[in-house]
């Protein structure tokens, strides 16, 4: 079935989730980080839409496709990320999963120490962000295409 298209519906309400991902990208966290943000959330979500455009993303940024292999199993492979990265990914399930108890203390405490406040802020509004965009493509039923036929 097709559903409305969001930047054609209402362009202004698409224009500024746009806005917001090139704010986020001039706050000089790592594109990697940001990718790796942008992944789990869609991981979590089940949004087939932005993993193919992320996993694409973060591979033309110099990921290596093995740690998105796993990425959905990070935690039995700590070894493969570092530990911004883990803080980063806890950060992000907990936003993506807010139901649960939001932030932990632990995590917000580990982020401020080793991001900042400010950087904390910017990795938050990440997550929060690639969140929006994930119920726009699970909501609207967007498909990722498959060039493969």
């Amino acid at each position: 079935m097709n559903r409305l298209k969001m930047n054609e519906a209402f362009p202004e309400s698409y224009k500024l989730l746009r806005e917001i991902d090139t704010l986020i990208k001039k706050t000089g966290i790592p594109p990697l980080y940001l990718e790796l943000i942008k992944l789990r959330a869609s991981q979590l979500n089940g949004c087939a839409y932005c993993l193919n455009i992320h996993s694409n993303d973060a591979i033309k940024y110099g990921e290596d496709p093995k740690r998105i292999y796993v990425l959905s199993a990070w935690r039995e492979a700590k070894e493969w990320f570092t530990e911004e990265e883990q803080v980063i990914l806890q950060l992000t399930e907990e936003i993506t999963q807010i139901r649960n108890h939001g932030i932990s203390d632990e995590v917000y405490n580990k982020s401020i120490e080793l991001f900042g406040e400010q950087k904390t802020v910017y990795l938050i509004t990440a997550a929060i962000n690639i969140n929006s965009w994930n119920r726009l493509g699970v909501g609207l039923n967007m498909h990722p295409v498959n060039n493969k036929s």
